[in-house]
């Protein structure tokens, strides 16, 4: 067995990441590695997630493992509750970090696509965590980490619907499991330079630039608010003053731009 980077002689534990192949879930995967976490990398990608771990494994000296599993569909779904439900090989950090966009507005898209991404946002972050959580409240211990968006406070199509199911669920999880040993934190970025925006198909221009994040940053600053009990976190100072003033702000101003096309 591979040992922690820092050499302790506790036993590593374990964070399932989902969406792992690039953005967020990658930066959680290598930030979690780096920590001397092994990690359990999940995506549809196979061949990007097994050179994500093999990546890992000769950076960090932990253990990648691959679960190529679609989080739309129901099997993919199965297939990482299995996982988090084997208590051979518990699992002691979970992320839910898959996501996707949808560049049209509500009535412009075909209701399967909505459907689909309200499955993978709410239905299948639900699913896993439910899974997760039964091993961790025997254990007495475990951490979840679901990844909104500050898109969760603002009135933005049916995306901030499904964010803001995600962030009142994180709330209430840490409030209810908190005594019992788990921690449960809803981070919420803003804008942040990952292939999501460009998997939409959106222009990134709508934004400045000020308003976007690295991802290191988010991923650094998540994993520490989680580390601390914090139902929420929000990367960023200026994020944080974006929120505040979105809390008595007019919903008309503070919608944020809109999104077009490259």
């Amino acid at each position: 067995m591979n040992m922690p980077v820092h050499g302790s002689p506790a036993a590593p534990a374990t964070a399932l990441v989902t969406g792992a192949t690039a953005g967020l879930g990658a930066e959680f995967a290598r930030q979690l590695a780096e920590q001397g976490h092994n990690v359990v990398l999940v995506a549809r990608d196979a061949r990007r997630l097994r050179a994500t771990a093999e990546e890992l494994e000769k950076s960090y000296g932990v253990q990648a493992e691959v679960l190529a599993a679609d989080l739309t569909d129901d099997g993919g779904v199965a297939a990482v509750v299995e996982r988090l439900s084997d208590p051979a090989r518990p699992v002691e950090i979970l992320v839910n970090n898959a996501g996707m966009g949808l560049l049209r507005s509500f009535a412009d898209n075909d209701i399967a696509e909505e459907k689909q991404h309200l499955k993978l946002h709410v239905e299948s972050a639900m699913e896993l965590t439910h899974a997760a959580l039964q091993g961790m409240l025997q254990r007495h211990s475990g951490r979840v980490i679901n990844v909104a968006s500050v898109a969760a406070f603002l009135p933005r199509e049916t995306y901030s619907a499904a964010k803001s199911w995600l962030l009142s669920f994180s709330r209430w999880a840490n409030i209810a499991y908190a005594g019992r040993g788990v921690q449960v934190t809803a981070v919420c970025p803003g804008f942040t330079h990952t292939e999501f925006h460009d998997r939409m198909g959106m222009d990134k221009e709508v934004a400045p630039r000020w308003m976007w994040l690295r991802a290191e940053q988010v991923v650094r600053e998540g994993l520490a608010d989680n580390s601390k009990g914090k139902a929420v976190s929000i990367p960023s100072k200026r994020y944080k003053l974006l929120i505040a003033a979105a809390r008595v702000l007019p919903a008309r101003l503070v919608a944020g731009p809109p999104r077009r096309a490259k």
